[in-house]
Order: structure tokens, then C-alpha cells, then sequence
């Protein structure tokens, strides 16, 4: 059977339910979000004169979910117009909503009872072939559709969200005794390219894969903390980022996530299991549950293993003393073993096989999580490799438990744990008996995307900043290699290079990287030290190379896509409009943010978006051309960054012609893919064309909002006096209302105002302080 997913309800609007179905908006299906009905009106609803028949009552609950979702201010959606894809209604008057629906998700109570009897109601409503799913974290799967018939269970599986839905990758999918393995295939495709999501197989046991491993490294941190007698922050600094966790490490992790659903999520695993010994492994210390008496539950109550006060001295960091059950001030010394480590080639193994206190405190939690997972193969997953993935997409750890037992030497570590007298599951001691004292190498990583590390990948040019892949199928891939993906020489010569390259032997470019961000803009360091030299020519000429090499991406003879995501700023945004199309990552957060450091877009940045502007407004009234220009200066003089790709299309940062790509694993295989697809339809390269200006008349008119944001106090003088910089270079110059320049003769403005800039003492302030703060300056 081929299945499809047009329509998809969502049963439940709570913080989680109300997630998924804005995230499954986010993804251009259609959702149904229903919920209870209200059993009393609220004191508006009584003043309005309304009643419990009244539709706005009835389906209150789900509607607050979803004003919730698309909020902007909770950041759960990609653009709140995206709601509007969103309908509510409720359990009792809507559940016919679901025969139209490709995908039923219930997401109620944590209670199996509750949660077999609504099973029962939903395949009522369930037409042929529609796929059911429970998002549960732990209930079982197969217990909730016990007494149902074995076609609807044949549809049937859980799926587990992580939550917030939008940004936690990790999608786990529980195959029920009956699934049919053609929906288990679909939903992991699905779930991997529409919803961008990391797919964990996991088995219907408690806790599931990334809950069940979590939980327990959590309580054993927890644990080993008391036992050692360390303070939290002690504890933090040795379970953070040095052993591979998140900068949260264990207790500004649990109070973010909430110290009541820790311990629900442990307590739900402790209640499934039988084996006495995982019991009291699971179990938190008396102090945890102390808190949660205490209602001092973390971030959601303002108070929990930490504590935010304002006193005299401005906002202070609390921390709770478990021993004396009081908050205090919290200690600011750094744990010496940890900076020691931080200055070898391999901090993690360095500190678990220490002598000091400490790295034997490192080495319990290291061991007891290495353990606890290999003698989880095969019992909640099949492959070592999904629970890897489960904790670093789901926990966000930078490696799996497996990828650190590489990290510290496989057969060392294992030596180690024998000699302490430690039982080694059996796979592991067959493992290493057969010669494998690895769990990946280079030779074994093999991903169904496109990977620019591998060696599968020839490098045809390369030099320090960035190189040239060949992607295969005659596409070359141009990659930066530089801290930060910033802009400098070197990336600007290999932009040039590509082109050149391209043209002579390659269907075409795409520009892409796979590090933390796309790019963070050009190199302010050489900036500023050339501006403090006052080598104000060579400042000059950097600008000029940077415009040749993007004028050379937008006019090259081959296709040029862009595959922008993450922080996508300045030079870097700059790039990416240069380009014939981009694929964006839909998680893509670009803006022009120069004026944060003195300065304005010179790359061509400032041209691009003049361009964009103006576009289809040839014979628009110049008050519309107006209103749409000053948007544009807005963005530029405000540093507006986009929330997702979605937003960077609503600010005409991507056009609407574009491609927003669920899948950041998959950005490189859709750029090369929309590469493929232009040249094999006659790619025809752009034509120069003058842009048509408002010059002196339009800047009156920008000068208007410029005042208004000077004496409101929005802007500093300085920052006016940059902003006019700006609407100078977007209006033409000096020249009339409906003139005609070329985009030479922009770039030329962009440039003689970075310099003038740059000759600038505030700038130069504005510079040092982004340098030394990574904040801006309001000077």
C-alpha cells in the first residue's frame, strides 16, 4: 500500500500536543488539534453572556493551544501565519474530523487505561489505511491496543516526540507486535525528510531508548554527587560539557526540563521493571524528592536545584544546599582537574583515568552509563548506534555512550572495568574477542545523505578557508572551512575559484557547509585591526573582493545554489543572496547585522536587498515603492535576523521561489538535487539589468522614520548617523526620484561608506566590544 500524509490530527493541545501539531503546520500539512470540553465557563466567557453549548467555549481548550503555539514570543512555529493551517475543535462535537485524516497522533494523560479506552473511540473514527500513533513516553504500545482488532493495530505504533517538538530532533518510533513493516518504513522516511526529524527504532519497553539511558545517567549523576559530597556547581562542571553532555550537565539540565518530570519519567521506568538491581539504580536520592515536596520544581517554578534573586548587588545565581536544605550563594571556583584536562588532545580520557578525586567521580558516571547501555542491546533497540542517537539528539549530548567508549580507548576501558570487578555483557566481550576495538571508523560511517567529510568525496581545490568537493553526478560543492565559517581571503578566493571551475567542468555549484552554522559573517578581527591601523586601502580592496566574488556567483554560467541554515549572517547572508536559488534549512536565521558593529552591509547585501525591494514594483505608486523600501532599511538599520526560513521570506531575505528544507542532514542532497534540476532544463544565466532608485526623494521620505526612532530613544546618534549611511546607499545617492543605476554603481556606495566607517572612533568602540563581548555596543 502507498501512504501519504495530507491531513493529520492531533488529539490533545496541551504543551505537547499543541507542539506537534504546530510543528507538523511548520511542515505545510494540515492539522485538526481537538480536545476536552470545557465543564465550566471561565469569568469572560460568563461576562460575554456565553454557554457551555457555545462553540468558542467548547472548543476553549484546543483554541488556547493553539494561541499558544503561535505566539510568536514561544518561538513553537515558523511563522505564526502558519496557524492558520491549524483547526480546533473538540473530543465530543469533531471527532468525524478524523476520517479525513492520513495520521491520528493521541497525545493524553500518561494513563494506560485512559489511554486503551480513547484508542477505542479513535478507531471508530478511522478510515482505511490512516495511520494511528500514540505519543507516549513510556506507556506501553502494545498494551494500548490490546483488545483492538489487528487490522487497526497493523497501523498502529507509538511515536515520541521530544519536546519542544520544533527543536528537539529526536523522533522516536515504537513498531507495535502487528505494525506492518510498510508503515514502519514510511513513518521513518516521513518522519526524517518532511519533519526534518533524527529516527530512533526503538522496541516497546519502558522508557523507550533516549528516556530510559537519560534517566539513568541523570540519577547516577545525581547519585555519585551525594555520595562524593559535591556541591551542584562542582557536580556541573564534571557532567557538562567535558564529558561530552550538554553546558546544562545534570542540575541546570533537570531544572530546565522540570525536577517532577525527571523523576515522573524515572518512577515510570522503575514501575515497568522487575529487575531489583535497575530499580535502585533509578531511584533519586531523599533531597530530590524534597524538592519536589517543596514545590521548588525548577525554571517553570522559578526556583529549584537553582535560584535567580535580585539583591543590591543586581541579579544572583543561587544554589540549593542539599545537605543544610537552604539556598546559597553560588561558589564561582573552577574544579581544577577539569581545567587541567581541557589542555590535553583528549580531555575526556585524560580526566577518567586521573588519579584525583574528581576523575574518579567522572569515571563512576562514565562507566555506570557505558554499562547500562551495552546491557540495554538488545532489549530497547537492536542497533548500539540508535542509542547513540538517541542521546545525542534527544539529550543532546555530543556523543553517544558508544562514541565515548571509543573517545577513552574501547579495550582500556573495558581492562579497567574488569579489574574493578565489573560483569562485561557478553556482545562486548565477543566484540572485542573478534578484533573489534572500535565501535565506528571512517570505513564503517555510512550515512543515505550526502556527508562532505567522507572520502567518498573528492577535494578538487582547496586552501585554507574553504574547498571544492565534487558532489558527484557533475556538481561541485563549495565548502568553508574557516572558525565560525566566517569570510575571509581565503574563502573569497575560493568563491572565485569555484566559479571559474564550475564553468569549465561542472554542471554547477552548490555552497554549502555542515558545521554548527552556515556563517557568521566576514572576519571582524581583521576588520578592526586594519581599521585600527588605519590601512583604510586594504579595508578597500577586502570589500571590493568580497563583491567581485558574490557578483561572480549571481552572474556565473552555471547554476549556484545556496544551502543556508543556522546563523547565516552578515557576509555569509550576503553569499546566499548572490546565489540562483537557495535551499534553506527551515531552522535558518539570517539578517544584515553589520550596523551592530558600526558598519552596513558592503558585500553587495545592501544592492541585494535594494533589488528585492524593487522588484515587480516598476509601475507601483512611489508611496507603495516608498513603504516597501523603508522595510527594507528597516531590516538593514534595526539588524533584523530571521526567526526560521519561513520569516527570511516574509523580510524578502529568500525569495518566495525557494525551497525550505525540513532536514538539515538532507540541505547538501536538496542543493545539489535543485542544482541537477536547473541545468538539465537550460539554465540560463542572469542578464545585468539597472535598478530603478528614489534617490534624494525617497531618503526624505526614510528620514521621516529615522527621526522618529532618534528622538524616541530607539537609536543612539551614532547609530542615526549609520542609518543614514544606509538609506544613502538603498536610495541611489545623490540623484532623482526613478533614476536608473547599475549595481556597479551601488557597490560602489556600499564600500565608500564601510570605509568612511571604518574611519570612525565609535565604530572602531563598537568593534572591540563585539570582539571582546560577542554582545553590541549601544554607543
Amino acid at each position: 500500500m502507498n501512504y501519504n500524509i495530507n491531513k493529520v490530527a492531533v488529539l490533545g493541545s496541551g504543551v505537547m500536543g499543541a507542539g506537534i501539531a504546530a510543528h507538523i503546520a511548520s511542515a505545510g500539512i494540515p492539522v485538526c488539534l481537538l480536545d476536552v470540553v470545557p465543564r465550566e465557563l471561565t469569568e469572560k466567557e460568563k461576562a460575554k453572556g456565553l454557554s457551555l453549548e457555545n462553540p468558542q467555549v467548547r472548543n476553549r481548550i484546543a483554541q488556547a493551544g493553539k494561541d499558544r503555539v503561535t505566539n510568536p514570543r514561544n518561538k513553537a512555529i515558523y511563522h505564526k501565519d502558519m496557524g492558520n493551517m491549524i483547526q480546533v475543535g473538540n473530543f465530543t462535537d469533531n471527532m468525524h474530523m478524523l476520517r479525513d485524516c492520513d495520521w491520528i497522533i493521541e497525545v493524553i494523560v500518561e494513563n494506560l487505561e485512559i489511554k486503551k479506552n480513547f484508542m477505542k473511540q479513535i478507531s471508530e473514527y478511522t478510515k482505511a489505511g490512516a495511520i494511528v500513533s500514540s505519543n507516549t513516553s513510556g506507556v506501553s504500545i502494545n498494551e494500548i491496543v490490546k483488545d483492538l482488532p489487528v487490522a487497526f493495530k497493523q497501523h498502529f505504533m507509538g511515536t515520541h516526540f521530544f519536546n519542544p517538538p520544533r527543536y528537539m530532533k529526536l523522533f522516536e518510533l515504537i513498531p507495535g507486535n502487528n505494525t506492518s513493516k510498510e508503515v514502519v518504513d514510511f513513518m521513518k522516511e516521513f518522519g526524517t525528510k518532511r519533519l526534518g526529524k533524527g529516527v530512533v527504532m526503538a522496541k516497546d519497553t519502558p522508557g523507550f531508548v533516549a528516556n530510559r539511558i537519560g534517566s539513568h545517567a541523570l540519577v547516577t549523576a545525581v547519585k555519585l554527587t551525594e555520595k562524593y559530597g559535591y556541591d551542584l556547581t562542582k557536580a556541573d562542571q564534571l557532567t557538562g560539557a567535558i564529558v561530552g553532555r550538554p553546558k546544562s550537565a545534570t542540575f541546570r539540565t533537570l531544572d530546565m526540563v522540570g525536577i517532577d518530570i525527571y523523576a515522573h519519567v524515572a518512577n515510570n521506568t522503575i514501575n515497568a521493571i522487575d529487575d531489583a538491581g535497575e530499580k535502585e539504580a533509578l531511584t533519586s536520592p531523599a533531597f530530590v524528592q524534597t524538592l519536589i515536596n517543596n514545590g521548588q520544581l525548577g525554571d517553570k517554578t522559578k526556583q529549584g536545584f537553582y535560584k535567580k534573586v535580585k539583591t543590591e548587588k543586581g541579579k544572583q545565581t543561587l544554589m540549593w544546599d542539599y545537605k543544610n536544605e537552604e539556598y546559597i550563594e553560588l561558589p564561582k571556583v573552577k574544579v581544577e582537574a577539569v581545567e587541567e584536562v581541557k589542555k590535553t588532545a583528549n580531555p575526556l580520557e585524560t580526566l577518567v583515568y586521573g588519579e584525583a578525586e574528581e576523575s574518579k567521580f567522572a569515571w563512576e558516571i562514565i562507566k555506570s552509563t557505558l554499562l547500562y547501555s551495552a546491557n540495554n542491546v538488545p532489549t530497547i533497540a537492536d542497533d548500539y548506534k540508535e542509542i547513540d542517537n538517541g542521546m545525542m539528539w534527544g539529550y543532546n549530548w555530543e556523543l553517544g555512550p558508544f562514541a565515548i567508549w571509543d573517545a577513552i580507548g574501547f579495550e582500556k576501558s573495558v581492562k579497567k572495568m574488569k579489574e574493578e570487578g565489573e560483569t562485561i555483557p557478553q556482545w562486548i566481550e565477543e566484540r572485542l574477542a573478534a578484533g573489534n576495538t572500535k565501535f565506528y571508523d571512517e570505513a564503517s560511517i555510512e550515512t543515505p545523505y550526502i556527508t562532505l567529510s567522507s572520502a567518498k568525496n573528492k577535494v578538487v581545490k582547496e586552501n585554507e578557508g574553504a574547498a571544492l568537493v565534487d558532489l558527484g553526478d557533475g556538481v561541485l560543492c563549495l565548502n568553508f572551512k574557516t572558525k565560525g565559517n566566517s569570510i575571509t581571503d581565503d574563502v573569497i578566493e575560493m568563491m572565485l575559484m569555484a566559479v571559474e571551475e564550475v564553468e569549465k567542468n561542472y554542471k554547477g555549484l552548490v555552497i554549502g557547509n555542515q558545521s554548527k552554522n552556515f556563517s557568521v559573517g566576514a572576519n571582524l578581527a581583521v576588520v578592526g585591526k586594519l581599521a585600527a591601523d588605519k590601512n583604510f586601502e586594504a579595508i578597500g580592496k577586502m570589500v571590493e573582493g568580497l563583491q567581485k566574488a558574490n557578483m561572480a556567483l549571481k552572474y556565473c554560467k552555471k547554476p549556484v545554489v545556496a544551502a543556508p541554515y543556522g546563523m547565516t549572517l552578515g557576509g555569509g547572508f550576503e553569499i546566499a543572496m548572490h546565489a540562483h536559488k537557495v535551499a534553506a534549512h527551515a531552522e535558518t536565521y539570517m539578517g544584515l547585522v553589520e550596523i551592530g558593529v558600526g558598519l552596513i552591509p558592503a558585500g553587495g547585501g545592501t544592492k541585494e536587498l535594494l533589488m528585492r525591494t524593487m522588484e515587480g514594483l516598476d509601475k507601483a505608486p512611489t508611496g507603495e515603492v516608498i513603504t516597501n523600501l523603508r522595510k527594507a532599511w528597516e531590516n538593514i538599520v534595526m539588524a533584523k535576523v530571521s526567526s526560521s526560513a519561513h520569516d527570511g521570506m516574509k523580510k524578502r531575505f529568500i525569495r518566495e521561489a525557494d525551497q525550505v528544507v525540513m532536514s538539515k542532514d538532507y540541505l547538501i542532497d536538496e542543493g545539489k538535487r535543485t542544482v541537477l534540476y536547473l541545468a538539465e532544463r537550460g539554465f540560463r544565466p542572469l542578464e545585468k539589468k539597472p535598478v530603478c532608485v528614489l534617490g534624494t526623494t525617497g531618503r526624505a521620505a526614510i528620514q521621516f522614520n529615522l527621526d522618529f526612532l532618534s528622538r524616541g530613544g530607539f537609536i543612539t546618534e551614532y547609530h542615526a548617523h549609520i542609518a543614514n549611511k544606509v538609506a544613502y546607499v538603498l536610495t541611489g545617492g545623490d540623484v532623482a526620484n526613478g533614476a536608473l543605476v547599475t549595481e556597479e554603481q551601488i557597490l560602489q556606495l556600499e564600500k565608500e561608506a564601510f570605509v568612511s566607517l571604518c574611519k570612525e572612533e565609535k565604530t572602531l568602540q563598537r568593534i572591540e566590544h563585539m570582539l571582546k563581548t560577542g554582545k553590541a555596543l549601544r554607543n
